[in-house]
């Protein structure tokens, strides 16, 4: 799954279009390549920051935590030997609140994804450095070897595990945004879904699902039309006009978006939600590597020891997404079947 929409407060007395308008400016300025959030310079050793620079999305929370030699002593030798993991983020070109945007420098890529992928990195005693990316060329990324692991809200699927490996760490829930004044609900069946207009992210698995289902309204003589548009701002725009009756994407963004607007003209609500593996499996968002890497293992370790010593729940708590919380990460679990069913 890739997130679009936007979970706290912002950019404080702004607008809602205003706030995603410059998110918008404020990540494109940011490049192909970007360190993540965090006060890495002035930290002291062992210490990791979440939150930084995230302009109200988060609270900001220092971490202790440090290289775990047990578990760094797994990792495949010619990432041990460079000493850093490299991390993708595909947030280009407009960035997903809360989870990877440009913060309030207007420079530095925050989020909670690559605030994880640091912690993560630290305990397999490397040094981060993040990559910012769009969608589509994260995994060109990932396949050239010039991204060793990517934390953007990749769902794992059982396509996607023909060519990439799977540690787990938060669930995967997506979601439909509506306006407040809709009386629409998705209710859980997709045949609510029949003459609808839906905006969605194309290269998603939001998109997969949502193109699956107009096949099968189809099939039944149905229509759903399907939209798509380059940015968060214009999906709200199509959205607060009525262009659009609904917009399908992650269900953190969509929670985050409802809380900011909530007291603006052009409040949303969310409608429904779905898991991002389809009706008989809970949807898994996982830490992505190249297939027989070798980087999956100790990843999905690293990650299990932050669950155990308490630093997951502090960091998923600093960006409002406890309730994303998995009790153990997994390597390659069941994803969302080849056939959605």
């Amino acid at each position: 799954m890739r997130i679009l929409n936007l979970r706290s407060s912002l950019l404080r007395g702004l607008s809602a279009g205003t706030a995603v308008a410059t998110l918008a400016t404020g990540l494109a300025a940011c490049g192909g390549n970007s360190d993540a959030a965090g006060k890495s310079d002035g930290e002291a050793p062992g210490t990791v920051t979440v939150g930084a620079h995230s302009n109200g999305a988060a609270k900001e929370t220092a971490l202790k935590v440090s290289e775990v030699k047990a578990i760094s002593a797994e990792l495949p030798k010619t990432v041990a030997k460079k000493g850093k993991l490299v991390i993708g983020v595909g947030a280009l070109p407009t960035g997903s609140v809360p989870l990877n945007f440009v913060g309030d420098d207007q420079k530095t890529l925050t989020g909670a994804e690559p605030d994880f992928g640091r912690l993560v990195a630290t305990v397999l005693g490397l040094k981060p450095e993040v990559k910012n990316l769009t969608w589509e060329n994260l995994f060109v990324g990932i396949d050239s070897g010039k991204v060793d692991t990517a934390f953007s809200n990749v769902t794992d699927t059982e396509e996607r595990k023909k060519k990439y490996e799977f540690a787990t760490y938060r669930q995967d829930n997506l979601g439909f945004e509506v306006p407040k004044k809709s009386t629409w609900n998705f209710d859980g069946d997709y045949r609510n879904l029949a003459g609808k207009t839906v905006s969605v992210s194309r290269g998603t698995n939001q998109e997969k699902v949502l193109l699956e289902w107009k096949a099968k309204l189809k099939k039944e003589g149905k229509d759903l039309t399907v939209k798509y548009y380059p940015d968060n701002n214009s999906v709200y725009l199509a959205l607060n006009s009525g262009k659009i009756d609904a917009h399908f994407g992650p269900n953190p963004s969509i929670a985050y978006h409802t809380t900011h607007t909530a007291n603006t003209p052009n409040a949303t609500r969310s409608a429904g939600k779905f898991s991002g593996a389809g009706t008989k499996l809970q949807g898994l968002i996982a830490a992505t590597s190249k297939k027989d890497s070798g980087l999956a293992k100790p990843v999905s370790e690293a990650i299990n020891y932050l669950i155990k010593n308490g630093q997951y729940a502090k960091w998923l708590a600093a960006w409002n997404l406890s309730n994303e919380a998995v009790s153990t990460s997994k390597v390659n679990p069941p994803g969302l079947p080849l056939d959605n069913s």
